[in-house]
């Protein structure tokens, strides 16, 4: 028997014996035929007919395993696989006759040993009871890999991509299954693991004997994929199995690489990107000139973008203008993180195209507009995180606080100015009984603000002012306030209305300053005593932010899409009781609270702890923080977390 012959057995075969029936060892291959078109599917028996809407299983954990029914479905899912892997193999010593000679006999050999994975697979499935062609059959496999158009083509999508996730799946349930005593199924995903290093092994020999020289295995390998496969799916839904890669011949580079590299396997994902300099921008817009960050901003911008992580899912892509590297993404995937697809800035093109299910920037300030217009024909209408021009600049400045103030009937608030003059008379009228706090209007963290003590020099005091305006275009005038506390209450609003995310506790310098924000399971244990009696039993701390902010805040940003935050604090009077300002700030965009929450989603921070922005100068003195920036290449900051004691 010639090869052909046994492939359009194999391909387009209608019983399932015909198709199974061991392809001869010594075949020939001395008559490969012409090229032929790829059909719509493999020849199968009615009952056997692959669709788009076959079923998918949810792999069982070793607690389930011990149950026929569901050992059968599972067994039932990967046949079918088995199946497809032969008939792809046949289809393609069909339509690539001109195809090296070893390659097609490695491809033929594989073929037969798919036969027999298809073969062990049914015979452990009747055993559980259940009839192939029971369940409906997934078209899964065939439409990705069947309309390849080179053999380079096939070797990237079957080989190094679903059989690799293989090495992952088989290894890790033969395990399993082993260890709740079903030594047959073990003894089949065993044997099919050997195989598939050998499969494997074939594809990357021929993928490096096709690939451009100049490339690395792993650029080449990414650069091959075809949205919507992606690098992401040549790892199995398991533990990732480094050494059968090493013996299928995978160097350690892009082992490496593909550990921890994540790509949505299908849900749409969202488009993370972080821009914490939002207000600045907004500052040197309505001061007509170009926004050009200096050392200390584009620091900022760089050592932090990590955090990006806290807000995406799995399957999300974050931009970054420098990605960490593959040894820093190895640590944050063993202390918890679930890594999104991570995308250089530069390579933002190679989203074009793809569906997307929204657009999360830091800030909708006028750099996120422009840089993420060109995704905005890629999001369904249905979908909430839209593109969108810049925010209002006010909804970036402190003046939308003093808004939400004035709509609270908040009357301890501050004044907004726009002139040295105006700023000196509010001043003057406050420091005849106390400080006065001055702030930019676009500042944040607490910088850009300026505490003036009565009898302070006025000249130094205008030069300020003279400054700050000039920047700023306004600032916000406020008595000086004796805090004991501060806190923030984070929010997500969307067309469906308002949710109240967490409530944080944040830790702020003398001068107001942003030190670190805290987060556990009930955030009033993080205050002090007397503050958090003060707050659940007289100031009626949760009626304001879950009901009267909310309230509020609708009106105010009608139409917004997207996370704010209200800042606040508790303060002594001078007659030595306490008090609430119930908004010091409201920022409309992410926030350090909301990372910190974000953060204790997941499993190794569910006890709490405090998200730390320290100085890189100062980060040999902080030990027992988790680096989450990655300090050697961070310029001026280290983003840390602080763990607290369980019993917090």
């Amino acid at each position: 028997m010639r090869i052909r012959e046994a492939a359009e057995r194999v391909l387009f075969g209608t019983s399932l014996d015909e198709k199974l029936a061991p392809a001869p060892a010594d075949a020939s291959d001395d008559a490969p035929g012409n090229a032929i078109v790829t059909p719509g599917a493999p020849g199968r028996p009615r009952e056997l007919a692959i669709r788009d809407r076959g079923v998918t299983v949810k792999f069982p954990g070793v607690n389930r395993l011990d149950d026929e029914r569901e050992r059968g479905v599972l067994l039932h899912f990967l046949a079918n696989h088995e199946l497809l892997a032969a008939e792809l193999m046949a289809l393609v010593l069909l339509k690539f006759p001109d195809a090296p000679p070893a390659y097609r006999a490695g491809v033929y050999a594989a073929m037969r040993e798919e036969q027999m994975h298809a073969k062990m697979y049914l015979r452990r499935m009747r055993e559980c009871g259940i009839a192939f062609g029971e369940l409906p059959l997934n078209n899964f496999f065939w439409r990705l890999v069947a309309p390849v158009e080179t053999p380079m083509e096939f070797v990237t999508r079957l080989n190094l991509t679903f059989e690799q996730a293989n090495l992952d799946f088989s290894k890790h349930y033969a395990a399993l299954f082993r260890e709740v005593g079903d030594t047959g199924t073990a003894a089949v995903l065993e044997k099919i693991y050997q195989d598939e290093i050998g499969h494997v092994s074939h594809g990357v020999k021929w993928f490096r004997h096709w690939k451009n020289p100049e490339f690395s295995d792993w650029r080449a390998f990414c650069g091959a994929q075809r949205f919507p496969l992606t690098a992401a799916r040549a790892k199995g839904i398991a533990p990732f199995n480094r050494e059968g890669r090493r013996l299928a011949g995978l160097d350690e580079d892009f082992i490496r690489r593909l550990e921890v590299h994540e790509q949505s396997r299908g849900r749409t994902p969202a488009v993370c990107w972080f821009n914490p300099n939002a207000e600045s921008e907004v500052a040197a817009k309505l001061g007509g000139i170009p926004y050009h960050p200096n050392r200390h901003a584009l620091a900022l911008e760089e050592d932090l973008e990590i955090l990006t992580l806290a807000w995406c899912r799995k399957d999300d892509v974050a931009l970054m203008r420098n990605p960490p590297s593959n040894e820093h993404l190895s640590r944050l995937k063993v202390a918890g993180f679930d890594l999104p697809e991570i995308l250089p800035l530069a390579r933002m093109d190679d989203l074009a195209g793809r569906k997307l299910g929204g657009l999360r920037p830091w800030a909708w300030s006028p750099d996120a507009s422009r840089l993420l217009e060109k995704l905005a024909p890629d999001i369904s209408p249905s979908l909430p995180w839209q593109w969108r021009e810049p925010l209002p600049a006010a909804w970036l400045s402190k003046e939308i606080g003093l808004r939400l103030e004035e709509m609270l009937g908040i009357g301890e608030g501050g004044t907004l100015c726009r002139s040295v003059d105006e700023t000196m008379e509010r001043i003057d009228a406050l420091t005849g009984r106390s400080p006065a706090l001055v702030k930019a209007a676009y500042a944040c963290a607490g910088k850009g603000h300026f505490r003036v003590d009565p009898g302070a020099c006025r000249d130094a005091t205008r030069a300020w002012l003279a400054q700050a305006l000039a920047k700023n275009r306004a600032v916000v005038v406020e008595p000086w306030l004796r805090r004991l506390a501060d806190f923030s209450a984070l929010y997500e609003m969307d067309r469906s209305g308002i949710r109240l995310v967490g409530m944080t506790v944040m830790e702020n310098d003398a001068a107001g300053r942003f030190l670190g924000s805290s987060v556990a399971h009930k955030w009033g244990s993080m205050l002090p005593p007397e503050v958090a009696a003060f707050l659940f039993k007289e100031a009626e701390v949760m009626a304001w932010y879950e009901e009267r902010i909310p309230a509020a805040v609708a009106e105010l940003l009608h139409g917004y899409t997207g996370p704010f935050g209200v800042d606040a604090m508790v303060h002594l009077q001078a007659e030595g009781s306490l008090s609430l300002r119930p908004v010091v700030e409201l920022n409309v965009r992410m926030t350090m609270g909301r990372i910190a929450l974000e953060i204790r989603k997941r499993p190794a921070f569910r006890n709490g702890g405090t998200l730390r922005i320290v100085r890189k100068r100062d980060w040999a003195e902080n030990t027992g923080l988790t680096p989450l920036s990655e300090p050697e290449r961070c310029r001026e900051f280290v983003a840390a977390w602080q763990h607290f004691h369980p019993k917090v």
